[in-house]
């Protein structure tokens, strides 16, 4: 698929440059085709594969039409699997990324020539120049002293004024700019010091700078919003990009630029993926801003004499000294149902090579967490699939509930398992990768797609090879995605892998930044940041919907140390906490869940009333054999009724172990737990699950009625209980 756009986008985008200037088709595709053929001959020669000829479409005096051996879909089949051969899969989706964005530049090249060409000719240039009045009249009416332009004032006296044009002002046009704002200042005891320029870039219109703020009527400015635009489309249908560019072409020719309005500030210094800028003094923290070359950065400091901000992606092209522009927006995500199935950046830009990604709407990362008259009680349970915790340590839907261990204990696993048990459960699963290896964010790719856990999930990637800006941002970019289906009263799930590495993350740009750490190094709001991001999970009242955002954050320990700094912090702000211990996990226990530490501060809130019935004497059982099996495990002489306590502690501790990728609905836990509890399983060895499988079979197959049931979920009446134990002892016979 990835190949195929390559070739139909290089068709359309001709198409589309032939209706602008058919000379630069020639120039640009012919070019390039030429280069691509070179590279493909190349790969030839070193695979010995063929591959067919592709010959670069000409453009024709009077008609654009496709090759004829494009239109060949078999063809197009077979160039995708040689090029997917020679370069592998993944480069092939960046090679088509690459092209499409070097694709889009040479066409907004194309479009300045073309436009600049045009204006810049009868009749548009006397047009042009009989609206400059207007066009002063517009902006004029507009100025407006900002609270930075005020504070400016308090400490310079002075605020400087430029007017810039592509052409040469006519006299009477800058005294009455000079006569308005000179007016504008003298109302705050202020005085301005007008400069005026030319810059043909702008190729028309006129642009007055007050202080920071810019009042843009060019015909640059317009093709710059264009550029934004265009860079939001597919480029995957001829008809949406001849819109966009007929419009603008249109607009170009009449010459009715808006006046846009916004604030430039300059780069003091850059270094290490953060700038310090000046100017701008009324951005606000968490805002975005762009660079001349278009790089974007986020406001994370805001000091009187200067602004510093973190950088998404490379720094390289930021120069000290250039201009910084206020986009005027708070960092936002692209949310909707198009995310599911896809993996994003924190960003919101489609990491996966599946193409274009419809934008149906924006969300802030950062927002208020609902207030407390908003919510509703943890009272629905959110089953993970997974024994021990289904029965032991219970999550609702709403809760926050901490997994927290050593590295390799299986944190992981049992966020992917509840992820793969929310299949046909009306869940949406939000999957944040802050900090990981890219081959384990692909190996979970694989793994949910391999089970149709796609379907209903988005993965927000923020790998280790990625800044520790967009490492910081990921878990609000999941966030925000999570809160939009939150609030149209859908479930979801959100899990943070893992919050030790944000934290890490934070660290890294705090101390850049300048601030004072504190214990560990950490800065002093280190425990504000995870408890604004975990407070926006909750359980909405009715009125706001009913729906709801269930956390799983993830914590990395050290040797288990469970009172380190960042564990600590967590352990305070969530519902409760699932603890791996590295020394269950290394005897076997999968998963390791250790009873004694773990807790569920929503308890049996969160609990079907059967499985609240099942394994309301587990946790004390489990408790008692492993006390007793540390006093016996140096003794020789053991009473009858210790060896029965332990025969049945280890049973139950089997039972409780379960591999990955293998979640079991909440009723078939219940009646295995049962059938365990109430000695009902014989000397059947329950370490694999041979009995326990052939067990739900018998049920759902030669039981329905009591199957049925059990699966309502409602506690068993005495009557149920005598048919279920009877129905376990016909098995077991059997077995």
């Amino acid at each position: 698929m990835e190949i195929q756009y390559v070739i139909i986008n290089f068709l359309i985008l001709a198409a589309i440059l032939v209706i602008a200037g058919r000379k630069t088709v020639k120039r640009i595709f012919g070019g390039r085709l030429e280069r691509i053929n070179r590279e493909l001959d190349e790969a030839e020669a070193t695979e010995k594969m063929p591959l067919p000829e592709f010959k670069a479409p000409e453009a024709e005096e009077d008609s654009f039409t496709l090759p004829k051996e494009i239109e060949d879909e078999k063809l197009l089949a077979e160039k995708k699997l040689q090029a997917i051969r020679l370069f592998g899969e993944r480069e092939c989706r960046e090679i088509h990324r690459l092209m499409i964005d070097k694709t889009k530049k040479e066409l907004m090249e194309s479009f300045r020539e073309t436009v600049s060409g045009l204006l810049t000719t009868e009749p548009y240039y006397s047009k042009i120049r009989a609206k400059e009045e207007e066009t002063v009249d517009r902006i004029l009416s507009e100025i407006t002293l900002t609270a930075g332009d005020m504070a400016y004032l308090k400490r310079h006296d002075v605020l400087y004024v430029t007017l810039m044009s592509a052409f040469p002002l006519d006299k009477k046009l800058v005294e009455k700019v000079d006569k308005a704002t000179t007016e504008l200042l003298a109302t705050v005891n202020g005085k301005t010091s007008l400069w005026v320029k030319e810059d043909p870039s702008f190729i028309a219109g006129l642009r007055l700078r007050i202080g920071d703020t810019v009042y843009d009527g060019t015909v640059s400015e317009e093709l710059y919003h264009f550029e934004r635009r265009l860079n939001r489309e597919p480029l995957l249908s001829d008809n949406a990009v001849k819109e966009i560019t007929d419009d603008f072409l249109k607009t170009a020719a009449n010459f009715e630029p808006a006046i846009n309005k916004y604030q430039l500030g300059r780069v003091l210094t850059i270094s290490d993926g953060i700038c310090w800028m000046d100017g701008l003094a009324d951005i606000m923290y968490g805002e975005v801003i762009e660079f001349e070359c278009g790089d974007r950065g986020m406001v994370l400091d805001i000091q009187p004499d200067k602004i510093g901000c973190v950088i998404f992606g490379n720094f390289e092209n930021i120069e000290s000294g250039s201009k910084v522009r206020r986009v005027g927006r708070i960092a936002s995500v692209p949310v909707g149902d198009s995310l599911l199935g896809r993996v994003i950046d924190p960003r919101g830009n489609p990491v996966d090579g599946n193409g274009y990604l419809e934008i149906q709407g924006k969300r802030p990362i950062e927002v208020s967490a609902p207030a407390i008259l908003d919510r509703a009680p943890v009272n629905s349970p959110l089953f993970t699939g997974i024994k021990a915790i289904d029965a032991m340590v219970p999550i609702g839907k709403g809760q926050r509930e901490l997994i927290i261990g050593d590295r390799q204990t299986g944190k992981t696993a049992i966020a992917i398992d509840t992820i793969l048990n929310q299949k046909g459960k009306n869940t949406v699963c939000v999957y944040v990768a802050i900090g990981q290896k890219e081959s384990l964010i692909s190996e979970i790719r694989e793994t949910l797609e391999k089970h149709d856990a796609m379907d209903y999930t988005v993965i927000v990637s923020a790998p280790a090879s990625e800044s520790a800006a967009l490492q910081y941002m990921a878990p609000f970019s999941g966030t925000a995605v999570a809160e939009h289906f939150m609030y149209e009263g859908r479930d979801v799930l959100i899990v943070y892998d893992d919050l030790s590495k944000h934290a890490v993350a934070y660290r890294e740009l705090s101390l850049l930044l300048h601030r004072p750490s504190g214990r560990e190094a950490y800065p002093g709001d280190i425990f504000y940041l995870h408890s604004r991001l975990l407070e926006r999970s909750a359980h909405l009242s009715d009125k706001l919907g009913g729906g709801s955002i269930t956390a799983l954050p993830i914590i990395e320990t050290l040797a288990g140390d469970i009172s380190a700094y960042i564990p600590t912090n967590v352990i305070s702000i969530t519902d409760g906490q699932i603890f791996l211990d590295s020394e269950l996990f290394n005897e076997g226990q999968r998963p390791a869940v250790n009873v004694g530490l773990s807790v569920s501060r929503v308890g049996g809130s969160a609990q079907s009333k059967l499985m609240k019935q099942v394994a309301a004497s587990l946790r004390t059982k489990l408790a008692q054999y492993r006390e007793l099996q540390d006093f016996t495990q140096f003794g020789t002489d053991i009473d009858e009724v210790t060896r029965r306590t332990l025969d049945s502690g280890k049973k139950l501790t089997s039972t409780l172990k379960q591999g990955r990728y293998a979640p079991l609905d909440n009723w078939k836990q219940a009646l295995i737990l049962f059938a365990v509890s109430e000695n009902l399983t014989g000397d059947n060895d329950l370490e694999d699950n041979t009995y326990q499988n052939g067990l739900f079979s018998f049920f759902e197959n030669e039981k329905t009625e009591l199957a049925s049931l059990l699966k309502s979920g409602q506690k068993m009446s005495d009557e149920t209980k005598d048919k279920v134990r009877e129905a376990i002892v016909e098995y077991t016979a059997g077995v």
